[in-house]
This record gives structure tokens, C-alpha cells and sequence, in this order.
């Protein structure tokens, strides 16, 4: 749409604090500014991101599937074989929608980097390991957890892990992975709700893990895009995110366990549970918006009032994120920039390398990067729930046009907070 088309000319001016990036909004654009500049950090950082996030779903859906209850899973990062040969359903030739054009089984960066890591060295997976040389899952754990206690956030899977069919399907699961360890049954027997609780928090692993199976494919797509040149603007990086959400909207949530040669559905495909309604929409909402203040950045005394009483009142997630590496999977998420520091593509590298003051300062680099990045993916999510609810953004219908202006408004009230980083990455020289 062009300037000279602008649904402001045919409504008042916003008068809304960030009138001009509503206007932005309005006119298809993203709540990040389009420069080449811009472009070139998110797309880096997708990249980036993508390499780890392969392992992360692949390992969500391991700990979900096969790990499951085990008292003592010392070894749950420890990815089989038959985990990195998953074939992702949205790449590769026998994909169920190809999004990315390579393969299907774990990425060859990712491959390399759990065989070699940061020490360039083939070693046992255990030595790696206790140097803390790995892909750091406790990043994605902060995020499921961020999910499953930011509860009812609409859909219908959160909803149905409390029903009496959920608990059943739980309780035949935890009795056959505990057949034949009367101790651990006898502990089910006296405590059902803490391990049904347990079975609650798998399946949001699950839940994370089919999310994710479809943003690393996305994510890729968009790296090899943009080196071809058929990606030169942010909002052209925008709209293949919103069309990506629209193709995978209805892939199915679900939660499956592996017990010897039996598959136990806990939440069957069957129930319908959708990718967009029960997986996407609550992430963002708990993940960018939310989370948690990390433990020595704020009081958790209820009588200090640091925290909000009311859970919708959080504000710690990404969007919000002061970036200082603080070594947590919280706010900033610094687990996963030591995860994408691995990744960078070249060019990036090159960039940090003019900005950077030295390599103790790149992590903050990325994270400002990923910062810009993730409101890039928050205004393909805007635009999308604009597009499924309200009204084309080149409608000639005024009172429609005001109620997509509206819509803008009301979502851009949450960056009015002090903590909000959207005035920031309005600059370019944020960093």
C-alpha cells in the first residue's frame, strides 16, 4: 500500500502516543522500522535462532514422549539418535507443507556443534556436557514453564488438562510407565495430583515442542530467502511470517507418550487442538509479553509490591527486556543468546564486530537484535489476529478502517509502559 493511499487519509490521524507506528501498522507495515539495517539484524537473528531451536523441539518432544516421569532424567538433554533423524513435518521432500526447502532431520550446524561445541573437539557427549558445552534447554524449559503457569489464555487446551478425560488418559499413561515399581506406584497411590501435575507440565513440553517444530523450518525459509535477495524489506519479512501463520494455523497439538511399543494418547489428535489457538497465541502472549522477573532483579515480597498481585500485569518477557547478561533463561533470555552466538551468520558477525566493544559485549548486541527481531514476530502476530478479526487494510469502509485503528491502539497500549523497548528500537542507534 502506498503512502498516498494511507488509511488516514480517509480517517482522522491517530492521536495515540504512537500514532506514527499505528499508521505504520495501517499501512502493512511492522512496528520495526524498515531499514536495510534492520532487515539484515533480524534476519541474522532468525538464523541464529532457528539452529538451537531445532534441537529444542526435537528435545521437547523427546523429554514429553519417552522421558516422561522418570525420577531421575540426569541424561534428558541427551538426544538419541532417532530424535535427530525426526523428520520435521515442514521440511524436507516428505514434509506435510514444505516451508523450508533443505532437509527434514536435525541441521548440519547443529549436528556439527553437538559433536564438536565451542571447543572445536570431538568428545564424549558427557565431557561436553558437565563443561556446559551444549545447547542450553533450560532456556526453552523458562519458556514452557512461562506458558503453563501464565494458564487460561484462551483455546481449548489449557482448559481440557483439568477435565476428568485428560486425567484418565494421564492415569493409564503413569501406571504403565510405572508397571513393575510398586514404590514409585505406591507414591502415585498417595500423591495423584503432584504427579498428574507433572503430566500437566509434559504436555505443555509437548505443546512447546510442535510449536517450535514449525518456527525453526520458518525461520530457515526466511535466512535462504533473504540471501537470494527475495526478501529486501522488513515488512516483506513480516508478511511471510503472517502467511506462515495462516498455512499452519491447523496443524495439531497434541501429547503422545512412548511406553515399550505402546503410544499412550494423553491429548489425542482427534480433540483438534490447533497450532495457532493453543500453541502460538499463548507463547506469545506468556513469552514475549510476560514471563517472569528473573530472581535478583526484582522482590518476590508480596509486601514489597515489586511484583504484580495480577498475573496479566507482567511485563518481563523479551519486549520488555532491559538486555544485560545476567546468565539466566529469564529476562533477557541470555541462554538463548549464548545458543545463537554460535549461529551468526557471517554478516552479522561482521556487523557486531563495528559495534561491539569487544566479544564480552556481543551478547548484548544479539540480545538487542533478537529484541528487534521478536517485535518484527509480535507485529506478523498483530497484523495476523487483524486480518482473522476485523477488516483488509485497504477496505474503503471508514467505520471499519476506524475499527482495525482501534484494534492498532489497543495493542500498541501495552509498549505505553516505562519498560516497553518499542520507543527504542525506533532508533538506529539502539544498541
Amino acid at each position: 500500500m502506498t503512502t498516498a493511499t494511507l488509511p488516514q487519509n480517509r480517517i482522522p490521524p491517530s492521536t495515540h502516543e504512537f500514532a506514527d507506528i499505528i499508521h505504520r501498522l495501517e499501512a502493512g507495515g511492522s512496528m520495526l522500522p524498515d531499514t536495510p539495517e534492520n532487515l539484515m539484524q533480524i534476519i541474522g537473528i532468525y538464523k541464529a535462532y532457528a539452529v538451537p531451536m531445532d534441537f529444542y523441539w526435537r528435545n521437547l518432544l523427546y523429554i514429553a514422549e519417552r522421558v516422561f516421569l522418570n525420577p531421575l532424567p540426569a541424561f534428558k538433554y541427551f538426544l538419541p539418535q532417532e530424535y535427530l533423524d525426526l523428520h520435521n513435518h515442514y521440511a524436507g521432500d516428505d514434509a506435510d507443507i514444505r516451508i523450508w526447502r533443505g532437509e527434514a532431520t536435525a541441521h548440519p550446524e547443529l549436528l556439527e556443534f553437538i559433536q564438536k561445541g565451542e571447543l572445536k573437539q570431538k568428545l564424549p557427549k558427557l565431557l561436553h556436557h558437565l563443561w556446559h558445552d551444549r545447547i542450553n534447554m533450560e532456556f526453552a524449559e523458562a519458556c514452557l514453564r512461562a506458558m503453563f503457569w501464565h494458564r487460561g489464555m484462551g483455546g481449548q487446551f489449557d482448559p481440557y488438562l483439568d477435565t476428568d478425560e485428560y486425567k484418565a488418559n494421564a492415569d493409564r499413561a503413569i501406571r504403565a510407565f510405572f508397571r513393575g515399581n510398586p514404590a514409585m506406584l505406591g507414591l502415585y497411590n498417595l500423591f495423584p495430583e503432584m504427579f498428574l501435575e507433572q503430566v500437566r507440565e509434559l504436555s505443555y513440553y509437548a505443546n512447546l515442542g510442535l510449536f517450535w517444530e514449525v518456527m525453526a523450518p520458518v525461520f530457515f525459509e526466511m535466512s535462504d530467502l533473504y540471501d537470494e535477495g527475495k526478501i529486501s524489506t522488513v515488512p516483506e519479512a513480516m508478511n511471510f511470517l503472517v502467511n506462515g501463520i495462516f498455512a499452519i494455523a491447523g496443524r495439531p497439538i497434541y501429547h503422545h507418550v512412548y511406553i515399550g511399543d505402546e503410544c499412550y494418547e494423553i491429548i489425542p489428535k482427534s480433540k483438534g487442538f490447533m497450532w495457532l489457538y493453543e500453541a502460538a497465541l499463548p507463547y506469545v502472549e506468556a513469552v514475549f509479553y510476560r514471563t517472569s522477573p528473573f530472581r535478583g532483579t526484582k522482590s518476590y515480597n508480596a509486601q514489597a509490591k515489586q511484583i504484580p498481585t495480577d498475573q496479566n500485569e507482567f511485563h518481563y518477557g523479551i519486549l520488555y527486556a532491559d538486555v544485560f547478561p545476567v546468565g539466566s533463561a529469564g529476562i533477557p533470555p541470555t541462554l538463548l543468546m549464548q545458543d545463537m552466538l554460535h549461529f551468526l551468520p557471517p554478516y552479522l558477525l561482521d556487523y557486531y564486530s563495528q559495534y561491539c566493544r569487544g566479544e564480552d559485549d556481543m551478547l548484548i548486541q544479539l540480545g538487542i537484535s533478537f529484541q528487534r527481531s521478536m517485535y518484527n514476530v509480535t507485529s506478523a502476530v498483530i497484523q495476523a489476529l487483524r486480518t482473522a478479526l476485523l477488516y483488509p487494510l485497504d477496505d474503503t469502509n471508514s467505520k471499519h478502517l476506524m475499527a482495525n485503528r482501534q484494534f492498532f491502539e489497543g495493542q500498541l497500549d501495552r509498549f505505553k509502559r516505562p519498560e516497553a523497548r518499542l520507543r527504542d528500537i525506533q532508533q538506529q542507534d539502539y544498541r
